[in-house]
């Protein structure tokens, strides 16, 4: 079918296929959405896209953890409050999110970047594996904690083994969520109080 029996216009149709990309949004939402970007002023639109070119242009992963930052190193690991004995790590920058608002842990992090999937074509070698047991075995390492803060699921399971047979060898306390946690939960749909409870009553991993 040609662009012009579907929109009236091409322009249109351009924004409305770039704007269906994006996670969760269909074709009627792209169209309602870009419609309304029409009246709006277009200092106000060209605000937003400006935005969303900076974003995509400027931001930076933390060079220690992997979280996105504004410089080479994220306001959480440069901040010398933070128990450095503690690593937290996490499937995404999402989940540092999450577990943040709870208020119940004030160590580091360390950012995956995903989890072991064979059926999406994930494989350890895609993860930040690799720079967690450098940071581990770095000599100036202060880590005493890993903490595997993962989905219950298959894959998360499946992730968090692998990790821990990468870095039993450093004889550090590898501990997990407390399990308030349904099987199967992503971290950021858990509310903060079931969360904070699971971080706070963390226990020895078992493989």
């Amino acid at each position: 079918m040609a662009y012009k029996d579907k929109y009236p216009s091409k322009l249109l149709e351009d924004a409305v296929d770039a704007i269906s990309t994006l996670p969760g949004v269909g074709q009627r939402s792209a169209l309602r959405l870009a419609l309304h970007l029409l009246k709006q002023p277009s200092e106000n639109v060209h605000h937003f896209t400006e935005a969303i070119n900076h974003l995509r242009d400027e931001v930076k992963y933390c060079k220690q953890c992997r979280m996105i930052s504004d410089e080479d190193v994220c306001s959480i690991c440069s901040d010398r409050s933070r128990d450095r004995s503690t690593v937290c790590v996490v499937q995404t920058v999402r989940d540092v999110m999450s577990i943040e608002k709870t208020g119940q842990y004030h160590g580091l992090y360390h950012v995956l970047g995903g989890i072991i999937s064979p059926i999406a074509g994930i494989g350890p070698s895609d993860l930040t594996v690799r720079e967690l047991t450098e940071r581990i075995a770095d000599p100036s390492s202060q880590i005493k904690e890993i903490i595997l803060a993962l989905s219950g699921d298959v894959e998360g399971e499946t992730t968090a083994f692998y990790i821990y047979r990468q870095i039993e060898k450093f004889n550090l306390q590898v501990t997990s969520l407390a399990r308030g946690l349904g099987f199967g939960d992503d971290l950021e749909y858990a509310d903060e109080l079931t969360l904070g409870r699971s971080i706070a009553g963390r226990q020895p991993f078992r493989p």
